[in-house]
């Protein structure tokens, strides 16, 4: 036992989750482990994912906290208990642990006090009474900062600006959230609120559409996790949103394990896995021209209750069933109120509209996205604002028009490193270029967004250049010498290489060089496909 408490001790301190849990579990089962080493057990349950262990073992160590006398540590493992049960949606059981927490520290003045009441202001920023839990959490702070407790004082600031931009005071509320995160990069605080604070500003930039901020924390936090031992397991929802920010900038692959880890860690939650984890596996299966699967993965959406909008208006669409598609959009758009989500239907409603013809309804859509763009101070929205304008104006048959907004859009969507968006607007600027008879800038700008769509192996969007690019560029006639154009008539009407060379006076042996070379330049492989290649491009 003592070389399993000893190994769980040292792994524990090394930041080696796996091997602590596994070792002190051990030495648990031989004999029951003290308050300070269950908490160790139950924390590194807790981050690697074995969150019904967690509260097993929390458990334990608020009845021991209690039989010692220790009312205080008893009222914080209430709080995590409380809390961890909150996130998982057990809103019961949650409140009891609060209240339990509550009445054993009500007489005191003490730092879980202010932990105590973090549960009640994260449920009322659920609720819609912003307001409230930023008064709530300025206390919390206010507590935490008197006893120079770092983690309480980091949770508090960040739930106020959180209720700041539940309040539409976006400026203030990212500000609060860059300042908050700053800590929990430096390492300066727990493990356990390291990874619940990553996981709630990555929900905060999510609601906001705050692309380059939910970049340069995932950045900055892959940094921290790298100097742990052992990677953290994050929370379903938490997976979820880091899927959508590595695939909107280009890791298709990476955002594909983070979504199936997401119904990983629900199974070891005994949970349901997350229906979004599934939409965001079904967008990357349709970028990438996988149709059956992305049906799969937006059907086990839905049948988890997410309504898989807009991707699969989108797979639709692509498939040709546009009348679906536009349905599918308009059905959306007079359901949702939420702003932000509004934001995220918008852009595919457009270029759904568009590919039904519908230009009206579509601006209409844009000017609605432009205003929320504002509102919302997204960079990420103005791209595609941008985007969606300089598609209505190609629509509509303005190029000139156009390249404006889709110069604007790729400036845009190159600064937030979204290269997938970036390169189907290089496509545009492609169309709306021939269109001007700027021809060498269609080149290079087809040839560029074929480069991107290549890397990420969206087969789609490469079918779409192939299509592009035939009918603006359509391939240049082979250049036949003139004695080539002889030799290849001849052939045509039915003679022999010698009856050939009889003809035109020359050896048997030049005119089996005139062939092959017309083989080569025609790119084809037998004299027959020459003749048929020759008849279909108007060579004879």
């Amino acid at each position: 036992m003592s070389n399993d408490l000893e190994y769980g001790r040292e792994c524990y301190e090394r930041r080696e989750w796996p091997g602590a849990l596994e070792a002190l579990r051990a030495a648990d089962q031989a004999r029951p482990l003290d308050c300070e080493d269950l908490e160790r057990l139950g924390i590194a349950a807790y981050l690697i994912g074995h969150e019904v262990e967690f509260e097993l073992y929390f458990d334990r160590l608020h009845r021991a906290q209690l039989e010692q006398g220790h009312r205080e540590n008893a009222a914080r493992t209430a709080f995590w208990l409380g809390l961890s049960l909150l996130f998982r949606g057990e809103i019961a059981r949650s409140n009891a642990w609060i209240a339990r927490g509550q009445r054993l520290v009500e007489d005191r003045d003490c730092v879980e006090q202010g932990y105590l009441l973090i549960p009640g202001t994260e449920r009322s920023l659920r609720d819609g009474h912003a307001a409230a839990a930023q008064a709530h959490a300025a206390t919390a702070a206010q507590i935490g900062e008197r006893f120079g407790d770092s983690d309480l004082v980091a949770v508090a600031r960040h739930v106020e600006a959180r209720a700041l931009l539940d309040q539409h005071q976006i400026a203030a509320g990212l500000e609060r959230l860059d300042e908050m995160m700053l800590p929990v990069v430096a390492g300066e605080l727990s493990p356990m609120t390291t990874g619940l604070m990553y996981c709630s500003v990555l929900d905060a930039c999510h609601k906001v559409c705050a692309l380059s901020r939910a970049r340069e924390w995932t950045t900055a936090f892959a940094g921290w996790c790298e100097r742990q031992s052992e990677p953290l397991a994050f929370s379903s929802t938490c997976l979820v949103h880091r899927a959508e920010v590595l695939r909107l900038h280009g890791a298709w692959s990476d955002a594909l394990e983070d979504a199936s880890r997401a119904c990983d860690c629900a199974a070891r939650g005994s949970r349901k896995p997350p229906a979004a984890a599934f939409y965001q596996q079904g967008e990357i299966h349709r970028l990438r021209g996988d149709h059956s699967a992305a049906e799969e993965a937006y059907r086990a959406a839905s049948q988890l209750g997410y309504d898989p909008q807009p991707g699969l208006a989108l797979l639709r669409a692509a498939e040709g069933r546009v009348d679906v598609a536009c349905a599918a959009m308009r059905r959306m758009l007079h359901s949702t109120t939420d702003q932000s989500h509004r934001a995220r239907l918008l852009p595919s409603c457009v270029e759904v509209l568009l590919a039904a013809g519908e230009r009206d309804e579509a601006r209409g859509a844009w000017r609605e996205l432009q205003e929320i763009s504002e509102a919302l101070d997204a960079d990420a929205l103005r791209a595609a604002a941008a985007q969606a304008e300089g598609a209505i104006e190609l629509a509509e048959g303005r190029p000139d028009v156009a390249l404006g907004p889709l110069r604007r859009a790729f400036a845009w969507w190159t600064d937030l490193d979204v290269p997938y968006d970036a390169a189907r607007v290089r496509v545009m600027i492609a169309l709306a270029c021939h269109a001007v008879h700027d021809e060498e800038t269609t080149r290079l700008e087809l040839a560029a967004a074929r480069t991107v769509f290549e890397r990420l192996c969206a087969r789609h969007d490469l079918a779409r250049i192939d299509r592009v690019t035939r009918t603006i560029a359509p391939a240049a006639r082979p250049k036949l010498s003139p004695r080539e154009r002889q030799v290849l008539h001849l052939i045509a009407a039915g003679a022999t290489n010698k009856a050939i060379a009889a003809q035109l006076s020359v050896s048997e042996r030049t005119v089996d060089r005139h062939v092959s070379n017309i083989l080569s330049k025609l790119d084809v492989p037998s004299r027959a496909a020459a003749i048929a290649f020759a008849y279909e491009h108007e060579l004879l």
